[in-house]
């Protein structure tokens, strides 16, 4: 792709006050795959596109992915890997340009095959991590992802020898979707950066999801900036926003009102791209014209919000940028090699993700939401985080507190279609 490639598009953009609004839309057919991306494209607004990868590739089952394609079986993504080059340049040609890149998402802890794919066909972005794409999705040890994603990184990296410039995003801001506290996900998806420097990228972007408080979101996206400055001095690289990726509201008027609310934490933080969801996320794959709606409603919405939001305030010593500092200081301090620096911090529990059941992530951080509406610590584990953390609010999390706190943003921005569970009941939420 000319023109400096994903990483200076969204700078461009960004330049010019507006801010990148993108899809996770993939399709197994190319001619829906390619309707798809000149769809978005046409839409209002500055647009980025999106070829998700479907779960066959994703986990390297290459066999299901290539009979599905013969039996013509819809697939729940496009198979890069499976399509021949012509097929998926078809698909590219006249939708992927200068304008409008296209970034491939999928989820990968063993992507190499992806990354060949795509950059066969003339891409230069994509997404993942070693943590990240291991741990909530992964077959795999840790250890090997981190072997896969550091071959893969360096691979991606020889790009910039013909010119171009290769972008990756973490998407350690993003960790299981919801209950990781703000601080934990800045601290992996600052690493995940540092770690895809440290192989040879460039240009990168940082991502973070929005969580379950507006203001709790501000203070830690103000804290990822300030790590990705620390850590990525001579780097080119951009923050994304990620809307609600947990249980969504079930009402359209719900399901905007969150998307809107994750603009605004994007225009308020100096964000400069958003990956939306749309009215249908609750119940099923989003159609084209879905996704077309919720990028329009994004780009409008954060027009509206530059005239009416304040600059983010100055949170230089807040304490989600106190935790996550800590955090990735520790890292850093148990090697010089990153890759086993992350993997021995998994294996003391100086990162450890709450209630993600992967063997590798020792598992005796818990979170829950207070009454406020905010993140916080039930139990830090073996986290480097006493005297930081305040210890004396841990407590031990109920199942039935456990799955009130899993439905806690759908509920609010759904107040009208609120029930009540008897544990919900007992809980009084």
């Amino acid at each position: 792709m000319t023109g400096g490639g994903f990483g200076a598009f969204v700078r461009r953009a960004h330049d010019a006050g507006e801010l990148v609004v993108q899809p996770r839309m993939g399709m197994s057919e190319p001619a829906r795959m390619r309707a798809g991306l000149l769809a978005a494209k046409a839409a209002a607004g500055t647009t980025a596109g999106t070829l998700t990868i479907d779960s066959y590739t994703r986990v390297g089952d290459l066999e299901s992915a290539e009979l599905a394609l013969m039996e013509g079986v819809s697939l729940n993504g496009y198979p890069i890997v499976s399509h021949d080059l012509d097929t998926t340049k078809a698909v590219l040609e006249g939708a992927c340009a200068e304008n409008f890149p296209v970034q491939v998402r999928h989820g990968s802890a063993a992507p190499m095959d992806i990354f060949r794919a795509l950059m066969a066909v003339g891409l230069d972005a994509s997404e993942g991590g070693p943590v990240s794409y291991c741990l909530p999705y992964g077959r795999i040890p840790l250890g090997e992802s981190m072997a896969h994603w550091a071959r893969s990184s360096e691979l991606f990296a020889e790009l910039r020898e013909t010119g171009a410039q290769p972008h990756l995003e973490t998407f350690g801001g993003c960790m299981l979707g919801q209950l990781c506290p703000p601080s934990l996900l800045v601290a992996i998806s600052a690493l995940e950066a540092l770690f895809f420097y440290r192989h040879g990228l460039r240009s990168l972007s940082a991502s973070y999801a929005q969580q379950t408080d507006h203001r709790q979101d501000i203070e830690a996206v103000a804290a990822l900036r300030r790590l990705c400055a620390e850590l990525l001095p001579d780097a080119e690289w951009h923050v994304v926003v990620y809307a609600y990726m947990g249980l969504y509201p079930v009402t359209p008027e719900g399901a905007y009102r969150l998307l809107g609310r994750a603009v605004e934490l994007a225009v308020v933080t100096g964000s400069e791209r958003l990956i939306v969801k749309t009215a249908a996320e609750s119940v099923r794959i989003p159609t084209v014209e879905e996704n077309v709606a919720a990028l329009e409603y994004a780009a409008t919405a954060a027009a509206a919000a530059r005239h009416t939001v304040s600059g983010a305030p100055e949170k230089a010593d807040s304490q989600i940028y106190a935790e996550a500092s800590a955090l990735v200081t520790a890292v850093l301090n148990l090697a010089e090699d990153l890759d086993q620096a992350l993997l021995l911090a998994f294996r003391q529990g100086y990162l450890d993700v709450p209630y993600c059941l992967h063997p590798d992530n020792m598992g005796r951080s818990r979170s829950y939401i207070d009454a406020a509406g905010r993140l916080r610590w039930a139990d830090i584990g073996k986290m480097p985080l006493a005297g930081i953390v305040d210890t004396r609010d841990s407590r031990t999390i109920t199942s039935g507190e456990l799955l009130a706190s899993l439905s806690y943003v759908r509920r609010t921005f759904d107040p009208e279609m609120i029930t009540g569970s008897s544990s919900e009941k007992a809980l009084g939420v």
